[in-house]
């Protein structure tokens, strides 16, 4: 039997996921939009409104990242269990946010739920079949591919083009730079969107609004839409460390970074992986600044960013933990 106030429980997690996908949209618009800003390839209003667009139509294009999100990563039958790993992964986003720290969204929430599950019925509620295959691997995996293929582009591009005059190349690659910042604001929404809508089916599950872990229609619209919102409002701190202050780049690097970040990312997307497009994005903007020389990457801000990246899943499950535990007594279990 349903609690009596399990449609109010029902409507606060929710409006917490919309939450969530709105932070996580202004959070990483500088995924897709810090380097053809810093390149001026685009102008930053332009940039934005490109990457909203491309972001929403991105979310339409799948649910397998959904559906890993909604029952491959945890068993559970709390609504305050989700509600708990939504203000954990909230909490996290804001405060790097706030730091300038392009921290995982995606790692953020995947945290909240691991760390909310875990207090509220133990370590038995993870699939652990699921966390090493959709979200270890990727973890590990995606970040070095991203650097390498970057790398490897690069390097191709530099020497199929190296008789170009450079102003020649820098204008060829900042018009082409347009495409491949769209495509990386594209693979963002094939993505990140989707694990909202997983979050937000587990909701409906949980609550015994839903019998499927597949997202119902408006569940994907919505969560499109509340991502969108929040890539159109822009995160100008985490632009700055993106696009300036890792590495200086030139629009070919850009071009080469995106293209090969958006590329494993909607790769990811197509196999149900709910990868950190941050963690791609970084690790392919150092993989073509290491192709000039490695002193041309700020490895003391890459180290910074590294450590945002390790501590994201236990930082976030920590919050979401005692979110979990006190939002117990006020909504029941």
């Amino acid at each position: 039997m349903l609690p009596e106030n399990f449609t109010l429980v029902l409507l606060v997690v929710l409006g917490l996921a919309v939450v969530f996908d709105y932070i996580n949209g202004f959070h990483d618009t500088a995924n897709a939009i810090a380097t053809s800003v810093s390149t001026r390839a685009l102008k930053p209003q332009y940039a934005i409104v490109m990457s909203a667009i491309a972001n929403f139509v991105g979310a339409l294009t799948g649910t397998a990242v959904a559906t890993t999100i909604s029952g491959g990563l945890v068993q559970t039958e709390s609504q305050v269990v989700v509600a708990g790993a939504l203000i954990g992964a909230i909490i996290w986003n804001l405060l790097t946010w706030w730091l300038g720290i392009p921290s995982s969204s995606s790692h953020a929430l995947i945290g909240g739920l691991l760390g909310a599950s875990a207090v509220a019925s133990g370590f038995g509620t993870w699939k652990m079949d699921g966390i090493v295959g959709k979200v270890l691997v990727p973890l590990v995996s995606s970040p070095i591919l991203g650097f390498v293929i970057g790398f490897a582009l690069m390097v191709l591009l530099l020497n199929v083009f190296r008789r170009a005059h450079p102003r020649v190349m820098n204008d060829v690659f900042r018009r082409l730079q347009v495409l491949s910042a769209a495509y990386m604001a594209f693979s963002h929404g094939s993505n990140d969107a989707q694990k909202t809508m997983g979050i937000m089916t587990l909701a409906l599950f949980t609550a015994g609004a839903t019998t499927s872990l597949h997202p119902p229609l408006w569940v994907i619209v919505l969560a499109a839409s509340a991502i969108s919102l929040g890539t159109a409002v822009g995160g100008w701190r985490i632009i700055r460390t993106m696009g300036t202050r890792v590495v200086k780049l030139d629009p070919v690097h850009g071009f080469a970074a995106e293209t090969t970040a958006a590329t494993i990312i909607y790769g990811a997307s197509h196999f149900g992986m709910p990868v950190s497009t941050t963690h791609v994005i970084s690790s392919a903007i150092m993989g073509v600044g290491s192709t000039g020389r490695l002193s041309a990457v700020r490895w003391g801000v890459a180290r910074s960013i590294v450590t945002a990246w390790v501590l994201t899943i236990p930082a976030a499950g920590s919050t979401a933990a005692v979110a979990y535990l006190v939002l117990r007594p006020l909504l029941g279990n």
